[in-house]
């Protein structure tokens, strides 16, 4: 068991609670266990009114003390939180009547007066004690903020980000919740006169099971485990003309950045979405004006460099593999021993031909959730890139397949022949070399490998993680992936998809 962890804060008023309460949720999520202690009046119930607002994005949000109802719960953005209150607790047996024993799983719980049922709090938690501080202001408090067991690394945590923030100049500066993304990273929009940039929490990737030939599947496939690998290719992109943010402060060791901020405007709009004509041209620009270019394979990084990493045979078989991993179970078509061996040789043949076809950067999650539009540049300058930490060295057509049959909006078939002509035509003529046939063959294989690595990512992040909006993409997914199997060269793949792989369900209509 980790020793404890404790900081202090001195908090002026209900803004620096506000504010300390913010970058708290930046580092916490369900499972996690608040505690909040003090005398009558120290502000345990303003202190989690401001961590439940923040977590809705709604300052104005009705955040009543649940002193009479005891236990409050809300459905919030990120995750649900319930918000308790012991203090008419006579005995912790009252608990289990209230719902907080057991305390409710994937759910973020906030405790006043946990002292009123000590033995039932749990070792992993976060302690703040309030007290009155009258000598710095009449609505002055004082929190010390300890983590025990496992959460004594998120309140480390949180100290370091304090300083960081204080260091760079922020840390009065408001805080804006922005929506997360499948990862362990979080985002805020902090608000400092009339400037706004963004602070980014990027944690170290723990370490998952070594079953991927004796590694964790992240460090396999070459995920990005910390975020060096972000601030490397930030400044590549940025070298080569490529709209990646400007970083203005970071902290390399614990992972913060703040960073420039582009926005929110899309590259697609309506419900459903659909691309932006212009914009999704800009976008296939800017991969044929990269492609066209001798990239470097390290890039400087403070005072060392880092070499990006090569996406090799292994990694994308690996990747492949969480179609018949996770996938096909959930459609109850698990694979025999035979099946699966002549899956992989199928694939593995397969991959030898953009393995040895001429590398370049791959982004890997080229598609409109991660591209920004900057329209007051020009060019292609205008296309804002924001996700790019698990660059990889690999076949050009990668980046062209994530944009043109984006995983998360449907690209129709028209749109995505047009672009690609589009890409091809910009790629002759910078060079005359250049093989529109062979181009395209590689970019219905690597079509095939992305789409059927998301059908089982996409399983994944459902069974595995808890989050079943993902299985709305797999139809789309599946769509994508038949155009790709009616590649000549893909014949007997999709022969073998044919006997093997059903599609998915249909979503449920709304």
């Amino acid at each position: 068991m980790s020793a404890p962890t404790t900081f202090s804060v001195a908090l002026h008023n209900e803004t620096a609670t506000a504010q300390l309460m913010a970058d708290l949720a930046l580092l916490i999520g369900p499972g996690d266990v608040v505690t909040l202690t003090g005398d009558l009046g120290a502000g345990k119930t303003a202190a989690a009114r401001a961590l439940i607002r923040y977590l809705a994005g709604d300052e104005t949000m009705e955040v009543p003390s649940p002193t009479f109802t005891l236990v409050q719960g809300y459905e919030l953005p990120p995750f649900p939180v319930v918000h308790a209150d012991l203090y008419r607790v006579e005995d912790e047996s009252e608990l289990e009547e209230i719902g907080l024993s057991p305390l409710p799983d994937a759910t973020l719980v906030l405790i006043e007066w946990p002292e009123r049922a000590p033995s039932a709090m749990p070792q992993d938690r976060i302690d703040i004690s309030l007290t009155h501080r009258p000598a710095l202001g009449s609505n002055a408090r004082a929190a010390d903020i300890t983590g025990h067991g496992k959460s004594a690394a998120t309140v480390a945590r949180l100290q370091a980000l304090r300083e960081f923030l204080d260091a760079s100049g922020y840390l009065e500066s408001t805080r804006r919740r922005m929506a997360g993304d499948a990862s362990t990273r979080s985002y805020a929009r902090l608000l400092r006169d009339d400037e706004i940039v963004i602070l980014m929490n990027f944690p170290q990737r723990p370490d998952g099971a070594a079953t991927y030939n004796g590694k964790s599947y992240s460090a396999a496939v070459h995920l990005a485990e910390n975020v060096k690998p972000f601030v490397a290719i930030d400044e590549g992109l940025r070298a080569q003309d490529i709209s990646a943010p400007a970083i203005y402060h970071s902290d390399l060791d614990h992972g913060f950045l703040i960073t420039e901020d582009f926005g929110s405007e899309s590259v697609v709009e309506g419900d459903p979405p659909r691309p932006i004509a212009e914009r999704y041209e800009a976008a296939t620009d800017v991969l044929a004006a990269l492609h066209g270019k001798t990239l470097p394979e390290t890039l400087p990084l403070a005072d060392q460099t880092y070499a990006i990493p090569v996406f090799d045979t292994e990694a994308l078989l690996i990747e492949i593999g969480l179609m018949p991993e996770w996938y096909l179970p959930d459609r109850n078509a698990p694979l025999s021993a035979a099946a699966r061996s002549e899956f992989f040789a199928m694939w593995r043949e397969l991959l030898k031909k953009p393995q040895s076809a001429p590398k370049t950067w791959i982004i890997r999650d080229y598609h409109s959730p991660n591209l920004i539009w900057l329209g007051d540049r020009t060019g292609i300058a205008r296309v804002g890139v924001i996700d790019f930490q698990d660059a990889v060295l690999g076949p050009q057509s990668y980046d062209v397949v994530s944009l043109l049959q984006d995983a998360r909006i449907d690209v129709p078939e028209t749109v995505e022949l047009t672009l690609l002509s589009r890409y091809i035509k910009a790629r002759r003529g910078a060079d005359a070399g250049f093989d529109p046939a062979g181009f395209a063959e590689l970019y219905a294989i690597m079509s095939a490998q992305r789409n059927t690595r998301l059908l089982g990512t996409f399983a994944r992040l459902n069974r595995r993680d808890g989050k079943p909006h993902y299985l709305r993409h797999q139809p789309r997914i599946w769509t994508y992936l038949q155009r790709s199997l009616a590649h000549p060269a893909l014949s007997a793949l999709r022969d073998w998809y044919l006997a093997n792989v059903p599609a998915p369900q249909s979503p449920p209509k709304a």
